[in-house]
């Protein structure tokens, strides 16, 4: 696989988790304010993780590096910490009542 393609595919990756953290977010922005605050650490993170998201992706669009180990190795450990983050924050909207 070429390096543009794997950069493309990398890219593609982090937008559909950028677009399940968006999803959970707007999720979470919809719970009375009580609630908002229970979850305050996690909604921010997301948040956070959101921005992180959209600069890498911002990057992979405007250039691919020519030396991929360091850039991948981040964005290896990133993957783990979205997978990680949405779990735990879709773990955290089944436990609130969000009034439906």
């Amino acid at each position: 696989m070429e390096l543009k393609d794997y950069c493309r595919n990398v890219e593609m990756e982090l937008t559909n988790w950028k677009s399940k953290l968006y999803d959970i977010i707007r999720k979470m922005d919809t719970a009375p304010t009580g609630e908002k605050e229970k979850m305050y650490e996690e909604i921010n993170g997301l948040h956070i993780l959101l921005t992180e998201l959209e600069d890498r992706i911002d990057g992979l669009r405007t250039s691919c590096p020519t030396e991929w180990q360091p850039e991948h190795e981040e964005i290896k450990g990133k993957f783990e910490e979205i997978k990680s983050r949405y779990q735990e924050a879709a773990k955290a909207k089944f436990d609130y009542d969000f009034g439906g």
